[in-house]
């Protein structure tokens, strides 16, 4: 049944500035599965808060999309007035939520672009069309995607492989490209960080970033892909957590008038929804009081505050600022306006059947995108250990934290049939590591990551890598995510050492990497007995 829209003029004024919150949700059906509960209240505070605060949407995490569907609909028939329903979905909604297509990392299209800038471009346009097609089968109306910004600093933690490239006419044609992929089907897209986070050394999950750019060079770099966006019609742009001096030496970007107001909406002339990025991040949460940030926000020109620390503690801000007259209620009448408008372009009734999911379509481009970016080099294929006395080393990130990691997945099976132990350490455990005879199959998987504070690559662990190289225990060697990590290991290893790079850390992208770096013609994984992987 499909949720009709109210008129909004008919809303009480704190029903109004409710709908311009929206809250960080489980994507799980159920209280116990909740993951991240500093983020993430309980069933019965948050449908009290959809129907009492009259919230404009939530974003949502975990979960499988079949779970994902039905946790929709439960939000949507809570809810007062229809959700946007929101998910950080920048490479597929598989990369949230299991069971639906995950993307390859967006900088991939920049590698293929090098070569063939129209291929790289046919491919953008189907990750936004069958991303767009994906979010609506599970119940989400709103990308937060594309990532519009040029990461030109190899150093940069958090957006890394998540931007389309390091120049602005590669992110431009890209970002444009997802857009168009996705503007057929009634969702919303995001450009973001605006007006640039590319080129950051810290993270503004953690800290404040200060850009100390001047103006010419804004222009040049960081702003021409979000005007390209904007001309493309994109439906919201989200702000980053930045201070750049050159524009306002005062208030970050998230709570400048003279950044929203002045350069998005009167310079490049954006007639959309300004959201700003999660509020409970460092680069908000160390420079004022979540009351004060969230009055600031809305006077500097944004429509909807992302993850407010207390939706409640908000609400009630704003509206003692209407009161006080500090802000005018017609103020908040036009966020309110441009949010009816988008809300009136997406569907709030019943998500197609899941059976849309991962469709032979997607899953073509996906294998496509990886083959075409996939870089190779050394004596390949590598022979296996004879006495299958070989060890696979995989490093990754967070030992805790990983969705792409398991005893079926490629980069453990495959190597498993071929004579390699396995050793899994992350970043907390690697200088554990011990020299050893046998040799050794490395898995390196990095990448940017919010909250991690560095790209994953520090110089403790270059040189325990550097210890490895040293004594000859890399045999082999395949890096999964950033391309700067590839470029590290460049300047050590051997030409000889086969090795192989792959922008995408999911299971197909290891299958891709492992087949090549073995030349294994067939599945390995179908021939396996259930001996050979410990059942």
């Amino acid at each position: 049944m499909t949720k009709l829209l109210p008129n909004w003029q008919s809303l009480s004024l704190q029903e109004k500035i409710g709908q311009m919150i929206v809250v960080r949700a489980s994507g799980h059906l159920f209280d116990a599965q909740i993951r991240y509960p500093e983020w993430e209240v309980p069933n019965r505070q948050l449908q009290q808060w959809l129907q009492k605060l009259n919230l404009g949407g939530v974003i949502l995490l975990g979960g499988s999309s079949a779970e994902l569907l039905m946790r929709s609909q439960q939000l949507q028939s809570w809810a007062t007035t229809p959700l946007l329903i929101a998910a950080d979905i920048e490479e597929g909604v598989g990369q949230r939520f299991s069971g639906a297509s995950w993307l390859p990392p967006p900088m991939a299209l920049s590698a293929i672009a090098a070569q063939n800038p129209t291929l790289a471009q046919e491919y953008a346009l189907k990750m936004g069309e069958i991303t767009a097609k994906e979010a609506l089968t599970v119940g989400i109306n709103w990308l937060l995607a594309p990532v519009v910004d040029v990461n030109n600093n190899p150093a940069n933690p958090v957006i890394n492989i998540r931007a389309f490239g390091d120049t602005p006419a590669i992110v431009s044609d890209l970002t444009t490209a997802f857009i168009k992929g996705a503007k057929p089907y009634p969702v919303l897209t995001t450009a973001k960080h605006f007006p640039g986070h590319g080129d950051t050394t810290v993270d503004s999950h953690l800290d404040l970033p200060t850009l100390l750019h001047a103006d010419e060079r804004l222009t040049q770099i960081e702003l021409p892909s979000f005007v390209a966006a904007i001309s493309q019609g994109v439906d919201s742009v989200m702000t980053a957590h930045l201070l750049i001096q050159a524009w306002d030496r005062e208030y970050p970007v998230t709570l400048s008038s003279a950044i929203l107001t002045g350069k998005l909406r009167q310079q490049l002339g954006f007639e959309g929804i300004i959201v700003t990025d999660a509020l409970i991040m460092g680069g908000m949460t160390k420079y004022a009081t979540p009351e004060e940030i969230a009055v600031m926000a809305i006077e500097a020109g944004v429509d909807i505050l992302l993850m407010p620390r207390d939706p409640v503690t908000a609400i009630e801000s704003i509206d003692r600022a209407v009161q006080s007259g500090r802000i005018k209620e017609t103020r908040i009448d036009r966020s309110l306006a441009r949010i009816w408008q988008a809300k009136e372009k997406v569907v709030f009734s019943p998500p197609n059947s899941l059976f849309e999911l991962i469709s032979p379509e997607a899953t073509k481009t996906t294998e496509s995108i990886l083959h075409n970016s996939l870089q190779v080099g050394g004596n390949i294929p590598l022979q296996p250990p004879p006495d299958r006395s070989g060890r696979n080393l995989i490093v990754i990130d967070d030992i805790l934290n990983c969705n792409f990691l398991d005893i079926h997945t490629p980069a453990v099976a495959i190597p498993k049939k071929l004579g390699y132990q396995l050793q899994i350490v992350d970043r907390n455990t690697l200088e554990g590591v011990q020299l050893d005879t046998r040799n050794t199959l490395l898995q390196v998987f990095i990448r940017g990551n919010p909250f991690r504070g560095s790209a994953g690559f520090t110089p403790q662990t270059q040189k325990i890598y550097q210890q490895l190289i040293a004594t000859n225990q890399i045999q082999g060697l395949i890096i999964y995510g950033s391309p700067y990590v590839l470029d590290w290991f460049f300047s050590q290893i051997s030409s000889e050492l086969p090795w192989l790079f792959t922008y995408g850390q999911m299971p197909i992208a290891q299958s891709i990497a492992l087949k090549t770096l073995f030349n294994l013609s067939t599945d390995v994984l179908s021939a396996s007995s259930s001996q050979d992987f410990g059942f």
